[in-house]
């Protein structure tokens, strides 16, 4: 296999309206709203830390202009916790922030779909593999879910998608999986299908937004073809992909939190609530109390 080029750059795509959450995201960006104190997009960046990631592209939109705020420097809450000599706060509010030039930020000025999202990145990522991540489904585990599919990409050479088994009645929420083969974690594909009705999908193995994708990928999204949904999809476009490069799905180790669901979103505050140290003594005989019908 040819020196494969390292995967140094993630786009996300941020400019969703987050419709499911009003009326707080009138005011709030989905991926800022904090599952327990540190917001949804937090945890993607530092997964994608973790993977070796350096270059963070963010896909945003009209009205979002928090999301660069909140990785910009608030040089007055920072001089104030310095006066106060809140170290501990001072640190981990400096901790959250990419490095000098590190953030990028394009608009997608039409909600034209994932794919075109992606596509409006193609400058910014040029003629590299890159990683695509979704901060709205929450992956808890230890490596990343994006160290695993760098790690298969590093591997096999091609494009790889993080995928999970859903209820069967559910595939028509989801790019679901053609399967050639599979070899332990690693699953051969032979096609993808967007959102595809049970009675017809191929399988029940469902992408997740973690995503580490080959260049190529923008050549079938400058096409601009509507699928699912009257939208651009980025299904459609890696799908295109399969047979003239490796395609692979990754049965990743780790807890997947669909953020995006407001149920989904509770179980995630719930579930690292009670992985922190600070909180899961206290928290813990309050989740009990109301698990057993009690409130107080």
């Amino acid at each position: 296999m040819p020196q494969l080029k390292p995967v140094r750059k993630v786009v996300f795509p941020v400019a969703g309206l987050g419709t499911r959450f009003l009326p707080a995201t009138k005011v709030v960006a989905k991926e800022l709203l904090p599952v327990v104190d540190r917001p949804l997009v937090d945890y993607a960046i530092d997964e994608a830390r973790a993977a070796g990631i350096d270059q963070f592209i963010f896909v945003n939109g009209r009205g979002k202009g928090a999301i660069e705020d909140y990785f910009d420097r608030a040089y007055e809450l920072e001089d104030n916790l310095a006066q106060k000599k809140k170290t501990a706060e001072l640190g981990l509010l400096q901790s959250t922030l990419p490095g000098p030039g590190s953030a990028s930020f394009v608009r997608q000025q039409a909600p034209l779909g994932l794919g075109h999202a992606v596509w409006c990145a193609r400058h910014l990522v040029g003629d590299e593999p890159f990683a695509v991540m979704l901060p709205d489904d929450l992956v808890n585990g230890t490596p990343g879910c994006m160290a695993q599919l760098v790690e298969a990409y590093q591997k096999t050479g091609g494009n790889v998608v993080a995928v999970e088994e859903v209820p069967r009645e559910h595939t028509n929420r989801y790019g679901i999986l053609d399967i050639a083969s599979e070899d332990g974690p690693l699953v051969a594909v032979k096609g993808l299908v967007e959102k595809p009705d049970p009675s017809v999908a191929p399988s029940n193995l469902s992408i997740i937004g973690r995503y580490v994708l080959l260049p190529e990928v923008f050549g079938h999204l400058d096409r601009h073809e509507k699928g699912a949904g009257g939208e651009i999809q980025l299904t459609d476009a890696m799908a295109k992909m399969i047979g003239s490069r490796p395609f692979h799905g990754l049965r990743f180790t780790g807890k997947r939190y669909d953020c995006g669901d407001k149920v989904g979103f509770l179980e995630a505050t719930v579930a690292l609530a009670l992985e922190r140290p600070d909180l899961a003594e206290k928290f813990r005989p309050i989740l009990a109390r109301y698990a057993a019908g009690l409130k107080s």
